[in-house]
């Protein structure tokens, strides 16, 4: 038995776009285009003449966002599988994006082939993740950034909690251990403590205290 196209509708604020969706969805098989809208209330005042499977939506939108419309989508059709799309590949973003029940993320400009890529991952894994948004994820677990200490001040901290010692730290930084050394007196200084064993305590519980927050 032939398996019928899944639906699909479309939520994007540049209103000069909505004829290229057209074209990438005329010669395919597997799926529907039933409707461009330009909002997220536009689409749900058509809800019950277009009834999606998969909703592709930009995240930033004028009156309710993307995000904050995952909501009413999934009081229409709890089933209903929402990509976001975005010219901000932000993993703030992206992170609510998910918390709110997104099943991907794309980053704009999207071309025909990324979109039925993501369109079959969807459809077969349940998820749609690209390459450069799975990479934002991880580098935000990875990295251990923290808004107090300057961007040389978190590569030291990065690398201090990595058990390098001052002159590892200093060749891997093509700086001077004397460099390095005030660095982390300034480090020293921030976290109010006077050793080493302190500042690595300090900073792991900051770390936990960022992971609880995220």
């Amino acid at each position: 038995m032939e398996k019928k196209p899944l639906k699909i509708a479309i939520i994007d604020n540049d209103g000069t776009i909505g004829g290229i969706y057209n074209q990438y969805f005329e010669e395919n098989n597997q799926y529907e285009l039933h409707g461009t809208y330009s909002s997220v209330h536009e689409l749900l005042s058509n809800f019950g003449r277009s009834h999606p499977d998969i909703i592709i939506c930009e995240a930033m939108l004028n009156g309710i966002s993307g995000i904050d419309g995952l909501d009413y989508f999934y009081r229409k059709n709890k089933d209903l599988k929402v990509l976001m799309m975005s010219k901000m590949n932000d993993f703030k973003l992206i992170k609510e994006a998910f918390k709110k029940g997104a099943s991907g993320y794309l980053i704009k400009p999207i071309t025909k082939d990324r979109l039925f890529n993501a369109l079959e991952a969807l459809d077969q894994h349940g998820i749609a993740l690209e390459l450069d948004v799975a990479k934002k994820i991880i580098d935000s677990f990875q990295s251990k950034s923290f808004e107090a200490f300057s961007k040389k001040e978190n590569e030291i901290i990065e690398l201090l909690t990595q058990g390098f010692t001052y002159k590892m730290i200093a060749d891997k930084l093509f700086v001077t251990p004397s460099a390095v050394n005030f660095h982390i007196q300034n480090i020293y200084v921030k976290l109010n403590v006077n050793s080493k064993s302190e500042a690595l305590r300090k900073l792991k519980e900051m770390e936990m205290q960022q992971l609880n927050a995220a």
